[in-house]
């Protein structure tokens, strides 16, 4: 699953690496501790304009009664997604990108302690993840929009670390994850062309959802 993870590119940075056709509005603040629950940015395309909004991470589905199923729904198994009642409706009609700088997966424990390791593209400043969204209409009118991050079976170079990992959609693949004429088969075609991504071990700090700054990042000592 993925449960964290950091965003702290700059507006520029974002703009190019997501073909944005408008400009994203102001400069978003740096955060190294996205926690569900929290505002996310998300790349949507409608017709020939891609944009960058802020949703809430944790996707309430629009036939939920109440919003709190958003606390569960943080993670959309890729080959589950045509199947779910949950996603089902989403994955045919409305796809996203998830804006990340990297993110975060938590080892097998030693010695009781889960190690939390840092992922980012070896490549790339970015990386984009598979996502859904949804529009949710409150009983007082209210709308609210929301999204979850689509994950697969990790590659060779995450296993060691986590069974799982986010669906990773490289640069040229972008196109094709946000068109929804894109078939769960072919999804998975793209899953398996992920960026490279480089891993190192970090602090336990990371798992208080208060700390939120570069030293999260930061690699451990080798002795540590």
């Amino acid at each position: 699953m993925c449960g964290r993870f950091a965003l702290f590119a700059t507006s520029a940075q974002l703009a190019e690496h997501f073909g944005l056709t408008e400009a994203v509005a102001e400069a978003l603040p740096q955060h190294y501790n996205v926690t569900p629950g929290q505002a996310v940015a998300v790349v949507r395309q409608h017709d020939d304009v891609r944009r960058l909004d802020l949703l809430k991470w944790g996707l309430v589905p629009f036939w939920a009664k109440e919003a709190s199923i958003g606390q569960r729904l943080i993670n959309a198994r890729l080959d589950s997604l045509p199947e779910k009642p949950a996603f089902r409706e989403a994955f045919t009609r409305r796809r996203c990108l998830i804006a990340a700088s990297g993110f975060y997966e938590w080892a097998a424990a030693v010695q009781g302690r889960r190690r939390p390791f840092f992922i980012r593209g070896r490549d790339e400043p970015l990386l984009a993840f598979a996502g859904l969204w949804e529009r949710w209409r409150a009983p007082d009118g209210r709308t609210l929009e929301t999204c979850v991050i689509v994950t697969t079976d990790a590659n060779a170079t995450l296993a060691p670390i986590h069974d799982r990992m986010p669906v990773l959609v490289a640069r040229a693949d972008q196109a094709h994850w946000l068109d929804p004429r894109t078939s769960a088969s072919e999804a998975a075609e793209l899953a398996a062309r992920a960026p490279q991504v480089e891993a190192w071990p970090v602090s336990l700090a990371v798992n208080d959802p208060r700390n939120d700054d570069a030293a999260l990042i930061g690699p451990l000592p080798a002795a540590t």
